[in-house]
Order: C-alpha cells, then structure tokens, then sequence
C-alpha cells in the first residue's frame, strides 16, 4: 500500500512474479515522471582475474538489444524530451532517465527490451568496439590527467587486491582483453535478471498505472538463479601505517589518507561520516581554517566518507600543498588536526553545523524526481528499505556530539591510516 503520512513520500512497494521489485512514489506537481533501476551488480561482484565488466556492461546495454539498433536507445529517449543516463560504482549499475508523462511507456519498453534481449546485440564486433571504448575512457579519465590513478592507489592501501573493493570499477585493462563473448553473455546472464533490479517511478503516475505499466513490459522476463552474493571479509582497521608515493606531471604536491569505516546502514558509519565533515567537509571545517588559512600549509583541503553496503566503507582525507610545502609536513599537520579532533571532540556549534548541512544536502537530493528515484531505488537495492527516504533526516541528527568523537576515535585514528603522497615530476 502507498504510504501518505503529513511531510512523507508515498511509497508503494511491490514484486512481480519474475522477482522485479517495482516501487512507485506519485507526485502529481508536474507532468514529469523519472525512471531509475538499479541493477544489484558493481565491481565488488566480479571475480578475481574479471573485473571491470559491470562498469563494460553500462557501455554495452546502449549498443542495442533485439528490438533496438544500436545507438538508438538514447536518441528515443531524447527525441521525447527524456535526460538519459547510467552509471558504475562498486555496490551497483543504475540506468536512469527524466522524461515528459507521456513518454513513459516507451522509457519502460526500452529498458524492458534491452533487460530481456541485449544478448541479441551482442556479437563478437560489438564487444570490440566497447573494449576499446572502456580503454579510451581509462586514458582520458584515469591516466592522462592530473591525479587520475588517486582512487586506483586508494582502495590498493586499504583493502587486498583479492577483497570486493580490492579493485576499481574501471578495471583491469588486461582482464577486460581476455575475456571471451561467451563469458561476457555468462556475466550478462547471471546479474541482470528481474530478480536482480530494483525499477523505482516517481513522478506524475499512479501506483496503479505505474505498476500496469512495468507488468506489461516485464512480466514476461524470466527471472534465473541468483549467484551467491560476494564475500564480507571483515578486516579490522588497518595496521602498520602502509603508504604509497607517487611522483607524477601534477599541479602541486599533495597528501591524502585513507581509512576502513563501517558498512552503509549503520549508526557508526553516520557517525564517522559526521566526524569527516567536521574535520574537512567546508569552508568551515578544521582543516580549512588550520591548513588552509591559519598556517597556510594548503591550497585546499577536505575529508569525507563513501558509505558502502559490503563489510566496510571507506574514509578519506586530503590536501594539496602550497608551493614550497613538503607533503611529509602536510601530512604531519593532517595527522595532528586529526588526533586533536579525537581527543577534543566536536563542539556543539560544529554538530550543529554538520547535521544541518547533512539536513540540505537530502533535501536537495530528494527535491529532484531523479534524484529521489535513485535514493529509493539505493535503499531498497542495497537495505530492503525504501522508506528509508522518509526517516533518514531523524537517524542522521539524532547523532549527538560523543557518538561523533567516539566513531572518530574507533575508526579514524591516524595510527589505522594509510598515505599517498604525491609529489611534482621537476622540470628542466
């Protein structure tokens, strides 16, 4: 049933016989409606030696399916007026687009055919060209710009190559070369299954109409056997300070750290996220006003949290020093504001601060249909719970100051760290 409570989305909650979760959440205040579905695959899903192909398959679910050519896909959708998109993280693959009422039958028979028959489009040609459309991006958004491989480094220092998160969802190159069209339809066939998506509507359509319209397009998508879900090795927080340094073409030195944090959905991640943001979240925040204008070591600074559902989440932190800063003093200065922040904890104008900047940050990202159908679409994919998008406010402000130094103090010392440091190629 739809819930209608004073200051709440309805969310209406239902499965198809095929196991295709359909969540409908009607707001009638303009003629618009947003598509979004998460597929419950990202790169903690893919197997040691073949990674990178959920990130491969967001490129190859626009190159045509049985009904459509390829390329197509995009140029329906805009041609009603539709914003179209998708992307790749670790914990999932989400399709989505923003379109006029009137086009949503054919966003759903688009996203329908492509569920059901993409196999069809996918010949030893296509996956060709996609390969090579994956290595361009690696080149232009990874290794050929300035701190392009940050991430790759980052979730090196804190996780093992052999953990879910060992690796990013761009890939391994090599794997990506290796793989043959068979296991590229075995991919295919194992994840993207209406058993295995999560469709979320919302905008101006009933939950009636809305879950009509999906049984009419989906309904006749047989759901397949679910892979048993990847491992949650828990670790522990890191030990032994490990580090990396790179020596790169980079605009200035820089210093980073990275942390194991608790998984999404629970109270201590919040907490540590809240902490994050106090430390290097704002203009506002200590690393800005120590670093950055007081001692005058930073150009910028920050520090933040990627919540994720598998055993761990991570925790960062960076600066990029002024000219003439070593990183190993930066870093020195990071590592103290930190244990200070530890050992002092948060005022209560800084608690104040961060949990109303967490209050407009959801509020904008739940203003906008898109926005709100991907946050529906995360909890229910990742938490079961997409009503969460109605209680998240409450969860997140009712974290007082002590369970911010405490998260802080359990999960963010500088002794279970690890280091990047980047310091500038010199020039002739």
């Amino acid at each position: 049933m739809a819930r209608m409570e004073s200051g709440r989305y309805p969310i209406h909650d239902t499965r198809l016989a095929n196991g295709l979760r359909v969540i409908v959440s009607s707001d009638h205040q303009a003629p618009a409606v947003a598509v979004n579905l998460w597929y419950n695959v990202g790169s903690r899903h893919e197997e040691p030696g073949r990674t990178g192909f959920a990130h491969l398959f967001e490129h190859l679910m626009f190159q045509g399916s049985a009904n459509v050519e390829s390329g197509q896909h995009i140029a329906l959708m805009q041609s009603a007026g539709a914003s179209v998109n998708a992307t790749t993280w670790f914990d999932r693959t989400n399709y989505f687009e923003s379109l006029p009422t009137g086009g949503l039958e054919l966003a759903l028979w688009l996203e329908a055919d492509r569920m059901g028959s993409l196999l069809d489009a996918v010949g030893q040609d296509n996956l060709d060209n996609q390969r090579e459309v994956v290595k361009e991006e690696k080149r232009q958004r990874y290794d050929n710009v300035p701190y392009g491989d940050v991430m790759e480094r980052l979730v090196g220092l804190t996780f093992p190559p052999d953990h879910p998160y060992g690796h990013t969802t761009i890939g391994s190159m090599a794997d990506l070369d290796a793989a043959s069209l068979d296991y590229v339809h075995h991919f295919f066939r194992t994840h993207y299954l209406p058993n295995n998506c999560v469709l979320t509507l919302v905008g101006d359509v009933t939950a009636e109409r809305g879950v009509k319209l999906v049984e009419h397009h989906f309904g006749h998508i047989p759901a397949g056997d679910l892979p048993p879900p990847p491992p949650e090795p828990h670790l522990g927080p890191i030990t032994g300070l490990p580090r990396d340094e790179a020596v790169a073409a980079v605009p200035a030195d820089a210093a980073y750290f990275t942390w194991r944090l608790p998984p999404l959905g629970t109270r201590a991640v919040d907490a540590a996220d809240l902490a994050l943001f106090i430390i290097g979240g704002s203009q506002s925040s200590r690393f800005h006003q120590v670093l950055v204008r007081e001692r005058e070591l930073a150009t910028g600074a920050g520090s933040s949290a990627l919540q994720l559902i598998g055993g761990h989440s991570f925790g960062f932190a960076s600066a990029r020093a002024r000219d003439g800063v070593e990183p190993d003093l930066l870093e020195e200065a990071m590592a103290a504001e930190v244990a200070r922040f530890i050992a002092e904890g948060p005022t209560a104008e800084e608690v104040r601060r961060a949990r109303a900047q967490f209050e407009r940050f959801w509020l904008q990202s739940l203003a906008g249909l898109a926005t709100r159908a991907d946050q529906i679409s995360a909890a229910a994919t990742l938490l079961d719970d997409p009503h969460r998008i109605n209680t998240r406010i409450h969860t997140v402000t009712s974290i007082d100051g002590e369970e911010i130094r405490a998260a802080a103090a359990e999960h963010l010392s500088p002794e279970h760290r690890a280091t990047l440091l980047y310091r500038k190629e010199e020039t002739r």
